[in-house]
């Protein structure tokens, strides 16, 4: 995305004339805010991250691999973040120290963090039929990264967050919770599973919190170029209006709810999709 340091992606590009779409109050909000972002490397992640610097949010940018964490850092540079925003923290989601070291760095460094992005996941190349041949241990280490570790994360993290007295947290899921495409089984199983996370998580939030402002939500960003899907011409920039409007949203905003990067609210199982509209 960087060419010669020049930003050749062109909703990136106008970042100064569009703001994404937001709203100069929704955008000013964003600013001097702390933020963590997982799967910061590539793809939607990548966006997130950028999109938040370029609001003037110091973001955590955590992921598998540290050069990709860097090019992130690079390209908000070359976009026009200010300096300094960028904290790379590279952390293993499949370990519990790891998370916990990383979730101990950022309240030391950052105590009113508020803002969380789970976004990092693993696609399934099992096959036709992976329900029927994944071997156990892939079948684990798929659920610990697309399931358990975003749990996790947002469990250590939320002391932090209730001590700053709100929570803004994203869960990126797919379309692909709400389909059983054969071949893709473990993969529609993970984010359907992420969904009931968000919104349970949400709920017993607010319930153990009834002071605080919770806002956690799911966020389907739908088809765009990234790792798990080279062959798109979609920039994954396009999920940014979506996202910042959720995670800058006012108190008392929507919780436990599933959003499409559209905008469109959409139902999850007994909960019916959010009918308010989006400050």
């Amino acid at each position: 995305m960087v060419d010669g340091g020049m930003v050749d992606d062109p909703i990136l590009g106008g970042w100064r004339e569009h703001r994404f779409g937001m709203p100069e109050e929704r955008w000013a909000w964003l600013a001097g805010r702390s933020a963590w972002v997982t799967g910061a490397g590539t793809g939607f992640g990548q966006a997130i991250a950028v999109g938040l610097m370029l609001a003037g949010c110091r973001v955590y940018l955590s992921g598998r691999r540290d050069s990709k964490l860097g090019e992130t850092a690079h390209l908000a540079k070359e976009a026009g973040a200010a300096l300094g925003l960028a904290v790379p923290l590279p952390v293993d989601l499949t370990d519990e120290a790891s998370l916990r070291a990383a979730v101990s760095e950022i309240a030391a460094a950052s105590p009113a963090t508020t803002l969380l992005v789970n976004n990092a996941a693993v696609p399934i190349n099992e096959g036709t039929t992976p329900l029927l041949d994944m071997d156990p241990t892939d079948w684990s280490r798929h659920m610990a990264i697309n399931v358990t570790a975003p749990w996790l994360a947002t469990k250590l993290l939320f002391p932090t967050l209730a001590a700053a007295g709100e929570a803004r947290v994203l869960f990126v899921s797919s379309l692909a919770g709400w389909h059983f495409t054969p071949g893709f089984g473990p993969y529609n199983m993970a984010k359907a599973a992420l969904n009931s996370l968000a919104l349970s998580f949400a709920d017993e939030a607010a319930a153990a919190h009834p002071a605080m402002d919770v806002q956690i939500n799911a966020l389907v960003p739908g088809e765009a170029r990234t790792e798990m899907n080279q062959g798109s011409e979609v920039s994954p920039f396009t999920v940014l209006p979506m996202a910042l409007r959720l995670l800058s949203q006012p108190s008392g905003g929507p919780n436990g709810y599933a959003f499409e990067r559209s905008g469109t609210a959409l139902p999850v199982a007994s909960r019916p999709a959010y009918a308010q509209p989006l400050a």
